[in-house]
């Protein structure tokens, strides 16, 4: 009579009171490093608010010319600066995040690891270090030179600093869609077009718009690309492509350098100007993006 031993089960699992505490770990140390990062955002947030607040006026965000110096806070506006932000962070805008999907489309989706594909994405992550007075430099030495200051000047450096940012952020979105969706649209006969077009990119819009808003976020806050390519003038000029300019942030560093009170608390009332305009761009990504999605659902 034949002795069958039964298998043993082995269990693999680590102990149940092992993994409570790595998991209790991970979640204090999580929270401990949230805190650490939210302290100093928020002591800035509360900082330009206290100091900005008592200058925010109709007045100073729509009228002009910018004051001097040595006048009032409550003299003069804001009014160009706002203009002359808005005006060149849009053409930015305009000029990169296009052209930064498309490349990051490329490069996901079309090159592959072939040699164009390699060669871009290297510049995109060398490009994403290079220091703004670089940019700055850069297109003061290849436009301003030959065709004067600008604020199409100024929205070329900033464009060339939110290009690398949309590239790379937006390759990492086009990644994290799966092959599956892909498989599955080329076995009911779609081309690599309409795939890309109809289902890739939606997939991954909510992070392709988070990627575009960090690049809009960071461009809209430069001042160094800004003082070698539109200068900084008191007076506002709706024509982007000819003549000195002026911005929110180069007023904020002509401000808040100077020794008198009035102009402190206007390069105060900028920076919160500034905060708002992001604050209110983000939110508006947000809903469209929502809203494109529920959308797509449907």
């Amino acid at each position: 009579m034949a002795i069958t031993a039964e298998p043993q089960q082995i269990d693999l699992r680590e102990p149940k009171g092992w993994r409570r505490a790595s998991n209790r770990i991970a979640t204090v140390v999580m929270v401990i490093a949230f805190v650490l990062v939210i302290i100093p955002l928020a002591f800035v947030l509360f900082t330009v608010v206290a100091k900005g607040i008592s200058v925010i006026s109709a007045q100073f965000l729509f009228t002009g010319p910018i004051p001097p110096n040595t006048a009032p806070a409550d003299v003069g506006g804001m009014g160009p600066a706002v203009l002359g932000t808005i005006e060149i962070t849009a053409i930015a805008t305009i000029l990169a995040v296009p052209l930064g999907i498309l490349g990051a489309i490329y490069i996901n989706e079309y090159g592959g690891r072939g040699p164009l594909a390699a060669v871009i994405r290297f510049m995109a992550n060398v490009m994403t270090g290079v220091p703004s007075i670089i940019m700055g430099l850069f297109i003061f030495s290849i436009w301003v030179l030959h065709f004067g200051y600008s604020g199409f000047a100024g929205a070329l450096a900033l464009g060339c600093l939110m290009l690398p940012v949309v590239i790379r952020s937006t390759e990492e979105m086009l990644k994290l869609v799966p092959d599956s969706l892909r498989e599955g649209s080329y076995a009911v006969g779609a081309t690599k077009a309409r795939v890309t077009m109809t289902v890739v990119l939606p997939a991954a819009l909510g992070g392709i718009v988070s990627g575009a808003l960090l690049a809009v976020a960071r461009a809209a806050g430069e001042t160094a690309p800004l003082l070698f390519t539109i200068l900084t003038v008191t007076t506002a000029n709706p024509n982007v492509f000819s003549g000195a300019n002026t911005s929110l942030p180069s007023q904020i560093f002509v401000n808040a350098s100077s020794a008198f009170t009035g102009a402190q608390d206007r390069g105060w009332g900028a920076a919160l100007t500034l905060v708002v305009i992001a604050f209110v761009l983000m939110i508006a990504a947000r809903i469209v993006t929502a809203r494109f999605t529920r959308f797509q659902q449907r």
